[in-house]
């Protein structure tokens, strides 16, 4: 029997593998309740880091080949390409924000934490280090006061 078929999807999934962890990102689009498993949190970031790697190097190996530089002013135009590839990437931040945001608050709650400490992202360079530090923590099963079953 799978575990994604036998842990309930308010529950965190420790040990999750690479698909289910993609899987469950967007079954929990906009879910901050509950927790999220190191694996869940890791494996998304995975999964997302080479998703924008792709894309950006498909947008900058066939885009930049499509740019016009003007000799007289020295401005560049991207091409119909590089325009594209751009409008994917920003389509693929906006799509993946909000669920970004949700997993990273229920993996603070997986430790122990409010999901409020997320804010310290904007503290200037320091802040998303921190938030880094508190993402490889192992999880705190006092966590388990952020979870809420449903019947």
């Amino acid at each position: 029997m799978s575990t994604i078929t036998s842990t309930p999807l308010w529950a965190p999934l420790y040990g999750a593998s690479f698909g289910e962890a993609f899987s469950r990102f967007w079954k929990k689009y906009a879910t901050f309740s509950g927790r999220a498993s190191r694996s869940e949190y890791w494996y998304w970031a995975l999964a997302n880091g080479l998703v924008l790697l792709v894309l950006f190097g498909v947008t900058l190996a066939l885009g930049l080949p499509t740019s016009t530089i003007d000799p007289a002013t020295g401005a560049s135009t991207p091409g119909v390409i590089a325009v594209i590839g751009l409008v994917l990437i920003g389509a693929w931040t906006l799509a993946t924000v909000i669920p970004g945001l949700a997993l990273t608050v229920r993996r603070l709650h997986d430790i122990n934490f409010s999901g409020w400490m997320w804010f310290l992202n904007l503290i200037p360079s320091i802040g998303s280090l921190i938030i880094f530090i508190f993402t490889v923590l192992p999880s705190d099963p006092r966590g388990a006061r952020f979870d809420q079953p449903t019947a």
